[in-house]
């Protein structure tokens, strides 16, 4: 039985299985980009949100820390459904 087990694992096989597991972790490597983006845009948006009203910073910095945080929050969609495309393929 173990003969035609082996057989049956061509270096053809192996590949193939190589392959999806580098996929694998591509995309996991990707998922974790777009978390680590997504938290680090939220922290620094609320962080920059709190220290502008304590210390009576002008809406000039708020409103670019808004408009800092809502491009990395479009990117984190945009990658997300990216990856969602690809896995679904």
């Amino acid at each position: 039985m173990v003969p035609k087990i082996m057989a049956m694992i061509t270096p053809t096989a192996i590949t193939g299985i190589d392959q999806m597991a580098d996929q694998y972790h591509s995309e996991a490597a990707q998922a974790k980009l777009i978390a680590v983006v997504l938290v680090l845009a939220m922290g620094l948006w609320l962080l920059v949100l709190s220290a502008g009203d304590q210390y009576g910073w002008p809406p000039k910095f708020i409103l670019l820390a808004d408009l800092s945080a809502g491009a990395a929050f479009i990117w984190t969609m945009v990658a997300t459904y990216r990856l969602w495309r690809k896995r679904r393929a």
